[in-house]
């Protein structure tokens, strides 16, 4: 003798509700498991350290008399010196429009 499945769907209606599931009799991906677990935010917030003042921050902060060393801009103004050393930088920015028109025209 088979039990009719209005009342087996009746008695997991009944069965979720007492221990707090969802009710989902076609077996669909509601993602529940998933808003069911904790939240990872504040985990992952506390695993990276907090962000420290950058050497911009403190120059806006103290004006443009705070001098300290700034390591990434020394190193790159060291590697402008090498790369103009061999002829490779960017060339010189005309200053009136005089020189830029100098050099407009047709290549050869």
């Amino acid at each position: 003798m088979a039990v009719p499945r209005s009342r087996i769907l009746d008695l997991m209606k009944v069965q979720c509700k007492l221990f707090s599931h969802t009710f989902n009799p076609e077996g669909l991906r509601l993602g529940n498991k998933v808003l069911r677990q904790r939240l990872k935010g504040p985990v992952m917030a506390a695993y990276y350290p907090r962000k420290m003042a950058t050497y911009q921050d403190l120059v806006k902060a103290y004006g443009e008399n705070f001098e300290t060393w700034n390591e990434p801009e020394e190193e790159r103004l060291e590697m402008l010196k090498i790369i103009k050393a061999r002829g490779k930088g960017a060339p010189k920015k005309k200053k009136t429009a005089a020189e830029s028109k100098k050099f407009k025209g047709k290549k050869r």
